[in-house]
């Protein structure tokens, strides 16, 4: 692949607060959390991938990219400096893109610091592109309705499930359905992600190439030689008041039926890391999450890379965990091929972004819709389905799993 000589610059700024306030409301760059996180703006280079090898065409790709930039970062932290803010798709049969996006211009905040960072291709001039607060477009609401699977035919898939697992052909699957609708001409994307960011702070709120959500689970994090990862597999809704709460929590923290959908998550993720790794270790048991609108069971995983790879290399790696796909895992895909009646794009996919030495942070692409130019939006849900799961249980789940969404854009 040929790609651009670029040219980036980053300094110090004074304090932005309001970083969702400075993206185009069309084309939203955003990874945040806690009012932290990377903003950005325009486009300098974007990089398309697709079939089996797009995480490693794009890790290569990448390195060609820093390879030929020239960078001025007199900061030197994370997440200044060159990076690129990328979406991958769940499925290698995918018709839908995985990207890598390097904008004009990325603004970020970290513990009160902000910078900029300024990225143009090498020998072409500057570009003007002040920094502007520009307030939210105006209101709107949309319905988001059935789309290829249906409640119905979503218990039936569940039911096929099973009794695959009951047959002995896979261990567990997870499936997901679809909710569609059209968003109107011209709004405003940032509207939307201001309601997931603020509605669900300790999550991962992002925005690239129009896939928009709140992420809860972090696929993986490297920071100079270190990695971190947090796994979630397992739910139940919040209770109705705070007695109801805690005897929700444990009851999810006690099912044998999340329990063993969660260990068959934590063993993908650490299959998939220890090669590239000389120390790793995990919580001693699993504990309980909270969200606004349900729980969830969590382990998490620390270690030291071992081989220099990079998070490109380490998204290839792990994607898909047995979190979103299942076990085994080409079974668990084969079957979601089956039962699915379309395509997932970038759901369950990883997103986030990548720095100049390899470092970047990644989430599984959950709580999230595909909003594409013409105006249509996909949402996805779905669930882990093992041997005790519940079809009428399974659809409950999806439709707490679809609030988030439903509530930013509805």
């Amino acid at each position: 692949m040929n790609v651009q000589a670029l040219t980036v610059e980053t300094s110090p700024i004074a304090d932005i607060h309001q970083l969702i306030l400075l993206l185009d409301g069309r084309t939203p760059l955003l990874w945040m959390r806690r009012n932290q996180g990377l903003a950005g703006i325009g486009c300098a280079l974007r990089l398309e991938f697709s079939g089996p090898t797009r995480m490693t065409d794009a890790a290569a790709a990448w390195k060609q990219v820093v390879a030929l930039a020239t960078v001025t970062d007199p900061l030197a932290r994370t997440g200044t400096g060159l990076l690129a803010f990328g979406a991958f798709t769940f499925d290698e049969t995918s018709a839908q893109t995985s990207v890598l996006i390097v904008p004009e211009i990325i603004v970020g905040r970290e513990d009160g610091q902000c910078w900029v960072t300024r990225i143009w291709e090498t020998g072409q001039n500057t570009p003007e592109n002040p920094l502007t607060l520009r307030p939210l477009g105006d209101e709107y609401r949309i319905a988001l309705l059935p789309g290829a699977l249906p409640p119905d035919a979503f218990r039936n898939a569940v039911s096929s499930g099973i009794d695959s697992i009951r047959a002995q052909h896979i261990n567990k699957v997870v499936l997901a359905r679809d909710l569609v609708g059209r968003v109107p001409a011209e709004s405003d994307l940032r509207r939307a992600i201001t309601t997931l960011a603020l509605g669900y702070p300790d999550c991962w709120t992002y925005a690239v190439d129009g896939l928009i959500g709140s992420s809860p689970e972090t696929l993986i994090r490297a920071d100079h030689g270190s990695v971190n990862a947090r796994v979630l597999a397992g739910t139940i809704s919040r209770g109705a008041d705070a007695e109801d709460d805690r005897e929700a929590a444990l009851t999810l923290a006690t099912s044998s039926k999340d329990g063993d959908e969660h260990e068959f998550a934590v063993q993908s993720v650490l299959k998939s890391l220890r090669p590239h790794t000389s120390v790793l270790a995990t919580s001693e048991i699993p504990f309980t999450v909270k969200l606004p609108n349900l729980w969830h069971l969590a382990t998490d995983l620390e270690g030291t890379l071992s081989d220099g790879s990079t998070s490109l290399d380490l998204i290839a790696a792990l994607h898909p965990t047995a979190a979103v796909a299942g076990t085994p895992t080409d079974a668990a895909l084969a079957l979601i091929r089956e039962l699915e009646p379309f395509d997932r794009g970038r759901y369950a996919g990883p997103v986030g972004w990548v720095g100049a030495d390899g470092d970047g942070e990644w989430a599984i692409a959950l709580r999230c819709a595909q909003v594409v130019p013409a105006g249509g939006i996909t949402a996805y849900a779905g669930c882990g389905i093992v041997l005790d799961s519940d079809p009428d249980r399974e659809l409950a789940e999806t439709k707490m799993k679809f609030r988030p969404i439903v509530e930013a854009f509805g």
